[in-house]
């Protein structure tokens, strides 16, 4: 891994270990069954047919590949993660036989730290990682904006602060029932706290994270078996 580690990327390579990797992976495949599984491969085969000729991608936190059969007219693929044992089974992923990008590069690292050649890539995408795993931030925008090629899209998911895998406290409760009658300064404290400074995202926070060096192209909602995410792409200026 890059000597450039954050905490975020050390809890990360702790949690996907050997034996936990290997679950994981076992139970790729078994996703076929699941229907949010199903609309995120449909997601990202979509955004892939955006593209008239074919692309350079990175998978931000790819884990053990279980999204790169569902690319489509893709050049070379690049897959990012902080754990050695997922990149080991992404060696080897779920629905091998049905890739297409010709070429395939796994590479540990931290989503955060790692450098890319600015203007690497046409499509980076992050699925059940930002607003997740690592913070939804400046610095992942930033570097992300710095990969893409012009006219290039970042197509992630985060998990929404309404998510009902998120404990009801009643702190949180009332935070979210008062915030919108709140002052603004009071509702930008609200917000903060809400979305954990990062660790969950909203449309609202996806936009401000974004700002000007991006166009939200799609912003929606899917509900899966774990969280309530959104869904943006956005097209880098």
């Amino acid at each position: 891994m890059s000597q450039y580690v954050t905490d975020w990327g050390r809890k990360a390579a702790d949690l996907y270990a050997t034996d936990y990797a290997r679950r994981y992976r076992q139970h790729d495949e078994e996703l076929n069954q699941v229907g949010a599984y199903r609309a995120f491969c449909e997601w990202l085969s979509d955004i892939c047919r955006r593209f008239r000729t074919p692309i350079d991608v990175l998978d931000l936190g790819c884990g053990t590949g279980r999204y790169f059969a569902a690319l489509r007219n893709v050049n070379a693929l690049v897959g990012l993660d902080a754990s050695g044992p997922m990149l080991a089974e992404a060696a080897n992923p779920v629905d091998a036989e049905r890739i297409t990008a010709k070429t395939i590069q796994l590479i540990e690292g931290d989503v955060l730290t790692h450098p890319f050649p600015a203007g690497s890539f046409d499509l980076i995408y992050s699925i059940g990682v930002l607003a997740e795993h690592t913070p939804f931030d400046r610095r992942i925008v930033d570097n992300v904006s710095s990969w893409l090629r012009r006219g290039g899209r970042f197509a992630f998911t985060t998990v929404h602060p309404d998510s009902t895998s998120i404990p009801r406290t009643a702190a949180r409760s009332f935070g979210r029932a008062v915030l919108p009658w709140a002052p603004a300064p009071l509702r930008r404290w609200l917000r903060t706290k809400l979305t954990a400074g990062g660790q969950y995202a909203d449309e609202t926070l996806i936009e401000e994270r974004l700002g000007r060096g991006f166009a939200i192209e799609s912003m929606t909602r899917l509900e899966s078996e774990a969280h309530l995410h959104c869904l943006c792409v956005a097209v880098r200026q």
